[in-house]
């Protein structure tokens, strides 16, 4: 399926017409999380034998892109489902079936968000601030905070992770688990009052002793770097997602550049469009430029995914790389789109700046600028010596 059969027109209009109302409220996505859900969008994964689209990481991507150039934070708060459904269909096709259950559970409906992220810990994926405590039986407890966890008030399933300190003789181990909303233990705040990306209300979860049973205990993986088909898996979908919602940031941003120059004219020049200003036309072909270059570079990526391509120990590097350059290349785009656009892009309630207060949430996603310059640098030069 294409993008458009996936979103039709109307239903993106429809979803663009409350992005808005959800920004200057704080409020959530309610009603697109309603009607996403009732035309199949998140079983973009789930095969087709579950009653999904049984779409790959491309066509997700493509899809996701589209309705980030409606509603950014609608689209980058179902990410977090579709990373975790996009992982278990990254690890099925590599003949790794320990998350089928996430597919399947999906294909009823359940909704899943990504529990991971702490204040403070940027080793990421490879250390956990959130302890794992073992209990009889094969389950854990999860003590720790948890920020940024998109979907907060409609997530009914939460993955998480934390450190079993004891673990593989005192080094440690990182394991990892879904949590039900019924789920005693934890708390979900109401401290989501931020610059942009508003609607996604990624509220912080406070884990108190939340238990997590033995069968929905999935990965328990050794503390620092390593090659488990998992990380890969998250870094592939976190990163290409992320990065398919900033293009659609980017995307829609030069539209409305285009569109404000074309409409507004110079006093000075009798009234000419300011389409036929020159400094003003090397601005919109910079901004043209930069995202003519990235298209192609998450399509690239993605169909390596979906392809199983064999990068070894470039993959990394490939995903950070497309996710700073989709933040980044976004960010200018829509920067040179208000430089054209004129003072009326300054006031609240303008598409525009609600996209520039959007776009700035890139930079916060991992991973970060510094990280993903380390990470590449370390796989052309090697590691800083000591």
């Amino acid at each position: 399926m294409t993008p458009e059969e996936v979103l039709p027109d109307q239903l993106l209009e429809d979803i663009r017409s409350r992005a808005a109302r959800y920004d200057r409220e704080n409020a959530f996505f309610t009603e697109d999380l309603e009607e996403l859900t009732a035309a199949g969008y998140l079983k973009l994964f789930v095969p087709t034998s579950d009653g999904g689209l049984g779409l790959g990481l491309e066509a997700a991507a493509q899809c996701q892109r589209r309705l980030a150039t409606a509603a950014p934070a609608t689209a980058l708060a179902i990410n977090m489902h579709l990373v975790w459904t996009g992982v278990a269909q990254v690890l099925a096709a590599r003949g790794d079936v320990s998350l089928d259950f996430v597919l399947q559970d999906a294909g009823r409906g359940e909704i899943f968000a990504f529990g991971n992220s702490e204040a403070g810990n940027d080793s990421v994926l490879f250390d956990s601030k959130t302890a794992a405590v073992p209990l009889p039986g094969g389950g854990y407890s999860f003590t720790g905070t948890k920020i940024f966890t998109s979907l907060s008030p409609a997530w009914t399933r939460l993955g998480i992770f934390g450190k079993d300190s004891q673990a593989r003789e005192g080094d440690g181990e990182l394991v990892h688990g879904f949590i039900d909303r019924e789920t005693p233990g934890y708390t979900v705040l109401d401290d989501w009052d931020t610059l942009g990306m508003r609607a996604s209300q990624s509220n912080t979860t406070v884990l108190d002793g939340v238990e997590v049973p033995a069968d929905r205990i999935f990965r328990k993986l050794p503390v620092g770097p390593n090659a488990d088909p998992l990380i890969f898996a998250i870094f592939a979908c976190f990163e290409s997602l992320l990065a398919a919602v900033y293009t659609g940031i980017g995307e829609r941003a030069l539209v409305l550049g285009v569109e404000a120059v074309q409409r507004r004219t110079s006093f000075k020049n009798a009234g000419r469009s300011y389409a036929q200003d020159p400094d003003i036309r090397w601005k919109v072909a910079e901004a043209a430029m930069g995202m003519d270059s990235l298209y192609p570079h998450l399509l690239e990526v993605t169909r390596d995914v979906d392809a199983l391509a064999e990068h070894g120990s470039q993959w990394l590097p490939k995903l950070v790389g497309l996710k700073v350059n989709a933040t980044e290349t976004a960010r200018r785009v829509v920067d040179l789109a208000i430089r054209v656009s004129g003072g009326s892009s300054y006031f609240r309630g303008s598409e525009l700046e609600r996209l520039y207060r959007d776009v700035l949430a890139g930079m916060f996603h991992p991973s970060d600028d510094e990280s993903a310059h380390n990470t590449v640098a370390n796989a052309w030069l090697g590691p800083l010596e000591t």
